[in-house]
């Protein structure tokens, strides 16, 4: 199964797949990484593991449809099964998730459809809940919407801070990612619907 990855940051959950494929524990070919601006830690890791690398930069368009367009060609140009959001800030057009059958992956540090956004950590402690954690979905031109794959429970101890918080749930997104992943790959094999 091939799959780019798309990234705005450090790639930390990036660095997840390439390790577990190097290991021999996920059987995808990471075809190329992507990214919404340039100078991102995410293209530097897989440029130093020998993965294709892109920016699409979003400041170098004068408007959000023509960016979408050239983030979907710059996408498609690598021909994956599935596209991962991998902590990529950006909403993407229904056309660009239309372009690719809907595989649109993405990992949110919530348990969706609660704390959607760009702050779920924060919300969830802000809301006092005692419970959060991860989810894995197929993303939808919506903000952390669509059908999801998986999700696991974190915890929130008393002594949290948004950051610790969000250290741990990182640390099982990154193995619900690397585990459905698998799950895809190998329902892509067999031929079954993912």
């Amino acid at each position: 199964m091939r799959i780019v990855v798309l990234v705005s940051g450090t790639g930390s959950n990036l660095q997840a797949v390439i390790d577990a494929v190097k290991a021999g524990e996920l059987d995808v070919d990471i075809a190329a990484v992507g990214a919404d601006r340039p100078g991102t830690y995410g293209v530097e890791r897989s440029a130093a593991a020998g993965i294709p690398t892109f920016v699409v930069d979003f400041k170098a368009y004068p408007d959000r449809a023509q960016w979408n367009a050239a983030l979907t060609e710059a996408v498609a140009a690598f021909e994956p099964d599935v596209v991962v959001s991998s902590g990529f800030m950006r909403i993407v057009s229904p056309e660009f998730i239309d372009a690719f059958g809907g595989k649109y992956l993405n990992t949110h540090p919530a348990l969706l459809p609660a704390f959607p956004g760009a702050h779920g950590v924060r919300d969830a402690m802000a809301y006092g809940v005692k419970v959060t954690g991860c989810t894995v979905h197929w993303a939808d031109a919506g903000v952390d919407t669509g059908p999801i794959i998986a999700q696991e429970a974190v915890a929130v101890e008393d002594t949290d801070t948004e950051e610790t918080l969000h250290e741990r749930i990182k640390v099982v997104e990154r193995r619900l990612l690397v585990s459905t992943l698998a799950s895809l790959a190998a329902a892509h094999r067999s031929g079954l619907p993912a």
